[in-house]
């Protein structure tokens, strides 16, 4: 009896930290998001260079889940139960979840590969043809892929038998965990290969700019270089300390660990990952000296005023 009366209370506390934090930190997400993206599309200069297209794409990707996915959750933190009680708004709140987030995952594993021919092959990149190719189109086909491929494994067969325990209060993972050929490609394929890629790349870019930094003594190319490279590292490092609890959190749920354990590890982990959306408007921010310097002068201007 005292166990579960220590079960509840930890999930009372636990649900209040998360509506608490979630509540604050989306609401300033959102405003950031939307700031940030008005001064990438209003700026032509901003619009038109390639490295910050896939910024944009993620913002966008980012502030749908902030908009649909994290009311939801927010809900169902303080009140304790799902906004919706049918299996269509269980499957369309599984899709929003993990479909946007692990779009998110991939296209900035893409980013990364990407970075280095935008820096090293500008090449690839000189003419119409070679930029729909190298740049334009493995946005386009992630895209595509990950809408397909959760359309399918969520509204499918396989989140049939999850449906229960999401009435009966359990958290939405991903119910396509039940059959082990989908688990082992989306923990591999969707997260653990594009975690290794962001970590692998991301070192390899900052080792080949230091090295062309030395060899070219070029002031005007480094100082190019080395906006792409700060901004790139920053996604990467938030990526991979948000995104780590949540690996380790499918890789515990594949070894059959007893339920309170899991559970530990299922709320840390999906608690961490939110954070992604929420601080990479503020991370893009911070790693954009066009947007700053636009914001310091709408802020000079305002206080004028």
């Amino acid at each position: 009896m005292s166990e579960t009366n220590n079960s509840l209370a930890m999930n009372t506390i636990l649900a209040a930290v998360r509506f608490w934090t979630y509540l604050i930190f989306d609401v300033l997400s959102i405003v950031c998001s939307l700031s940030v993206l008005y001064y990438f599309l209003s700026n032509r200069t901003l619009r038109r260079t390639l490295n910050n297209h896939m910024i944009i794409v993620l913002l966008f990707v980012g502030l749908l889940n902030e908009l649909i996915s994290v009311p939801w959750v927010l809900y169902r933190s303080q009140f304790g139960i799902s906004l919706g009680h049918t299996r269509t708004f269980y499957l369309c709140s599984f899709f929003f979840d993990y479909a946007l987030f692990s779009t998110q995952v991939i296209l900035v594993a893409w980013t990364t590969l990407e970075r280095h021919i935008l820096i090293f092959h500008q090449t690839w990149v000189s003419t119409r043809k070679k930029r729909f190719f190298v740049h334009y189109l493995p946005i386009i086909v992630i895209l595509i892929y990950c809408l397909a491929y959760y359309s399918v494994i969520t509204f499918g067969p396989f989140c049939r038998n999850s449906f229960v325990s999401y009435l009966a209060g359990g958290y939405i993972i991903p119910c396509i965990y039940g059959n082990e050929a989908l688990a082992l490609w989306e923990l591999v394929a969707h997260q653990a290969i594009p975690n290794l890629i962001i970590i692998i790349f991301s070192i390899a870019i900052i080792v080949r700019v230091l090295r062309q930094k030395r060899k070219l003594n070029q002031p005007i190319t480094w100082q190019k270089h080395r906006k792409m490279t700060i901004q790139l590292v920053s996604i990467s490092v938030l990526y991979f300390v948000f995104n780590t609890p949540w690996i380790i959190t499918l890789f515990v749920l594949q070894f059959g660990i007893p339920e309170n354990v899991t559970r530990i590890y299922i709320f840390s982990g999906i608690y961490f990952r939110t954070y992604i959306i929420f601080l990479y408007p503020f991370v893009c921010f911070g790693s954009s000296t066009e947007v700053r310097n636009e914001f310091k002068k709408k802020f000079s201007c305002c206080r004028q005023l």
